[in-house]
């Protein structure tokens, strides 16, 4: 107990500020008388350092032979000396009027000759006595090519065609395996069918009461599929033009349609994080693959194992094994919302489309390949693929990019331009789709209009030269 407290006397709080100044105070005054003091002289280290110093500049050369400049008669000096004489010394004159070779004959100073095996350019690197630590190898050593694949040439893209017709924003394309004729979806609940060659509107379909996000044509049937955000999914009989069959189970609007290439079986997936299959035939609900945290809003299938690949909003890509209704494989590479994907009609890969990046897998394990080369730097909602190895990209802000398949190398920008009368902001590219031969790129807009691409046929390599610089870094993930 302290003595004030003994007396009686009230004992003065101390403030957290007041004990930490008297902490301060006590570590100044232990460190401070020392501070300033230097230590004393090492003549030990100090000898150590010198011929450290010796060796690192004159290791070369410091033991030279013994028997060079020993004179050949008997009174030659029996002690050899590894001293450098230089010309015209007291001691060297005098050596030499007495007959003496104490003192070596003057030379250059010349490095050791380098053996053949360690010259540059023999795949290994220089090596010099005693100097390892001060020359860096990394300029002498044999540059490696890149082997990142050099981008194919392609010609550049042109818009020929701007088809209007629509009265609201324009979500969804499938072309005839005909090639003769195209549909696409609207916000305006309809579905048109256009002339591939002239463009001119040939048929409108009406029955969805919310706007049309999937569309798909089958190649065995004529039977055209549509889903919307009315959380329906419709068969359409294009010789009846009519309506012959719904299928119903989505519990939420449906984002994204696909058939399968050789089985009778519907894929859709929606915003109620299922991807559901369908039997087309029966209108069966054949199974619910569920594992996604999030909307479903890309869906394609495969011939083979795994036979359908889904994106969506959760960042994950999931490989499905259709027969037993189980997850093969998750993808977790992407870090925001997997809106879009395409599979190459040749290759066995896919590639994927996220606002951070787009990413190419190979199947049927989805293996990452690579990313692609640029950032498009904006929300990409569509994405398509040619047998040429041409992808195209469609972004929210209404840009339209080129890519070379094999090395990701992006070879052309476009920026689509609104149709008077629309807004700077309703320049969104909602649906790309290239047509059965993939000479022509269908995109579909938010300024309700539907633009028509082709290649342009005059240019050539000399006049749209390959711009590409190999990436430094190849990022594994």
């Amino acid at each position: 107990m302290s003595t004030a407290a003994a007396d009686g006397l009230p004992v003065e709080p101390q403030s957290l500020k007041k004990l930490s100044l008297k902490s301060l105070k006590r570590s100044l005054d232990l460190f401070a008388p020392a501070h300033s003091l230097l230590f004393a002289p090492d003549a030990e280290s100090k000898r150590i350092r010198t011929g450290c110093k010796v060796r690192a500049e004159y290791g070369a050369v410091k033991d030279l032979p013994a028997e060079q400049g020993r004179g050949q008669g008997k009174g030659a000096s029996a002690a050899p000396s590894t001293a450098l004489a230089l010309p015209g010394t007291q001691d060297t004159k005098g050596a030499q009027r007495e007959g003496t070779s104490s003192a070596i004959v003057p030379a250059p100073l010349m490095l050791p000759k380098a053996p053949e095996s360690t010259i540059p350019g023999k795949n290994t690197t220089l090596s010099i006595p005693g100097s390892s630590d001060r020359f860096s190898t990394s300029a002498l050593m044999e540059r490696i090519p890149s082997r990142w694949p050099r981008p194919a040439w392609h010609a550049p893209w042109k818009n020929y065609r701007v088809i209007s017709g629509h009265l609201g924003w324009v979500r969804s394309i499938a072309f005839d395996p005909g090639n003769e004729w195209f549909c696409t979806g609207s916000a305006d609940r309809t579905i048109k069918i256009w002339d591939l060659a002239s463009g001119t509107l040939k048929l409108t379909l009406t029955g969805h009461i919310e706007q049309i996000r999937g569309l798909a044509v089958s190649q065995r049937h004529t039977y055209l599929f549509s889903a919307g955000d009315d959380k329906q999914v419709k068969c359409w009989d294009l010789e009846q033009n009519k309506v012959i069959r719904s299928y119903h189970g989505h519990l939420s609007g449906v984002y994204c349609l696909a058939l399968h290439p050789t089985i009778d079986i519907l894929l859709t997936g929606g915003r109620d994080s299922v991807c559901r299959v369908w039997d087309i035939r029966t209108k069966a609900h054949v199974s619910a693959l569920t594992g996604h945290d999030n909307t479903v809003c890309s869906v394609f299938a495969r011939p083979t194992d795994p036979q359908v690949v889904t994106g969506s909003h959760d960042t994950t890509i999931k490989l499905w094994d259709l027969v037993a209704g189980r997850t093969m494989c998750t993808l977790t590479h992407h870090k925001k919302s997997v809106r879009a994907m395409a599979m190459h009609p040749k290759e066995k890969s896919f590639a994927s489309a996220s606002a951070d990046n787009i990413k190419k897998f190979s199947l049927p394990k989805g293996e990452f390949l690579h990313n692609m080369l640029s950032q498009q730097k904006t929300i990409i909602n569509s994405m398509a693929v040619n047998e040429d190895g041409v992808m195209a990209t469609g972004g929210d802000n209404g840009s339209l990019w080129f890519w070379d398949w094999k090395s990701g190398h992006n070879f052309q920008q476009e920026q689509t331009i609104v149709q008077p009368g629309s807004l700077e902001s309703e320049a969104c590219i909602y649906a790309l789709s290239y047509d059965v031969s993939g000479s022509r790129l269908v995109s579909c807009e938010a300024d309700k209009t539907i633009k028509m691409w082709k290649e342009d046929l005059t240019a050539t390599p000399e006049t749209h030269p390959i711009n590409f610089k190999p990436p430094k870094d190849i990022r594994r993930y």
